[in-house]
This record gives structure tokens, C-alpha cells and sequence, in this order.
């Protein structure tokens, strides 16, 4: 799994440890969640370049690094991506925001497309695709898929917990993207869930059935 990455952060584990617990509330799940995607906002962009620029302090002028002119967005797949966007806009506030939105078939366990809102230049930008869980694939596969027809190219995917039937389909379908996760968890089961997991969660999120 070469371009696979569990960020394995001590303060991330921790968090998620409280996050799959069953008895915490909306608010609390929706706090984690965005405390989290901030965090590991940190690992995913380590390889921004950076470039050399000239400053003023108040004693003296120096030399000092910043981010050299890397555009970004960040694209979260409705409902659930939506949780772990103001963690990581707060570290990269100039960066756009777009949405893709899809629903899973209880039936077939597939997913379907209902808005795709981007920014205008999105093959100009590096992304991050983000969802909170990487079950099956097919939202993960979808979403990337809807980038790369307007031209996209530069995209890594975001998640807290993957299961190994996800990472591996998401591989196949795109060997490009690199993807980043919390944790890989066990297997899916029957109804598509990932285990242990940590339940659904958009309806956590939002206090939902």
C-alpha cells in the first residue's frame, strides 16, 4: 500500500479512540471530527514547497520561508465530508471550498451523484478530496473520478477510518492518488459498514437516522 498512509499521531489515536464511542453526543462527534481533519491537515500537506522570501521584523530584515504560490481546495463528499472542513480551511483559509454531493443505495450499496459545485479553476488546484470514512470505495472512486473529468489532477483523499475492501478498490481504480486515513480498520460487513468502525457517520454528524 505504497500510496497509503495511516497518520499515526498520538493526539489523532486519542481523538479517534473518543470518536468511536457510541454514547458520545452530536456535538461532541462533530468537534472531534473537525479537530481531527485539522490535524491531520498537518501530514497531508508536508510536501507543500516552500520558497525563500524577505521580511521585516521589529529588529531587523531577514529571511523567511513561505508556501510557494500553491493554490488549494478543499472538496468534501456530502453529507459527511462536510465534518472535517473548518478544521483544515482553518490552517489554509485562502483555500476554495467546493462540494460533491452523493447518497449510498441501501440496495446496492452504490453510490449516486446529486450536486457537484466547484471552483471554477479546480485544474489549477491542488485538492483534497475528504470524507470521513473510505468503506467500500465507491463515494471515494466517484468523487475522484468527477475531478479528473474537469481536468484535475493533483488530488490526495482524506479520511478517518478505512476499511482494506476500500483502500484496495480505491487503488485500482486511480493508482495515482495518494490516500491518507486515521486508521484501516478490520473489514466491511454485510451491509457495507466498516468494522469496528465508528458507525454512520453523516447521521452522527447531524443527529440523524
Amino acid at each position: 500500500m505504497s500510496n497509503f498512509t495511516v497518520v499515526e499521531h498520538p493526539l489523532i489515536q486519542h481523538k479517534l479512540s473518543i470518536l468511536r464511542r457510541k454514547d458520545i453526543s452530536s456535538k461532541e462527534f462533530r468537534e472531534l471530527v473537525n479537530e481531527i481533519g485539522m490535524l491531520m491537515a498537518y501530514e497531508v500537506t508536508r510536501d507543500l514547497p516552500l520558497e525563500d522570501i524577505t521580511i521585516e521584523t521589529p529588529i531587523t530584515t531577514t529571511t523567511a520561508k513561505q508556501i510557494a504560490g500553491k493554490k488549494m481546495a478543499i472538496i468534501p463528499i456530502l453529507r459527511a465530508g462536510i465534518g472535517m472542513v473548518d478544521g483544515i480551511h482553518s490552517l489554509m483559509p485562502a483555500a476554495r471550498v467546493g462540494h460533491i454531493g452523493m447518497y449510498r443505495d441501501e440496495e446496492t450499496l452504490q453510490p449516486v451523484e446529486y450536486l457537484v459545485k466547484l471552483p471554477t479553476d479546480i485544474a489549477d488546484r491542488d485538492i483534497l478530496l475528504v470524507d470521513p470514512m473510505l468503506a467500500t470505495g465507491g463515494s471515494a472512486i466517484m468523487g475522484i473520478d468527477i475531478l479528473k473529468k474537469r481536468k484535475a489532477h493533483n488530488i490526495k483523499f482524506v479520511c478517518l477510518v478505512a476499511a482494506p475492501e476500500g483502500v484496495k478498490a480505491l487503488q485500482e481504480a486511480h493508482p495515482d492518488i495518494d490516500i491518507y486515513a486515521a486508521a484501516l480498520d478490520d473489514h466491511l460487513n454485510e451491509h457495507g459498514y466498516i468494522v469496528p468502525g465508528l458507525g454512520d457517520a453523516g447521521d452522527r454528524l447531524f443527529g440523524t437516522k
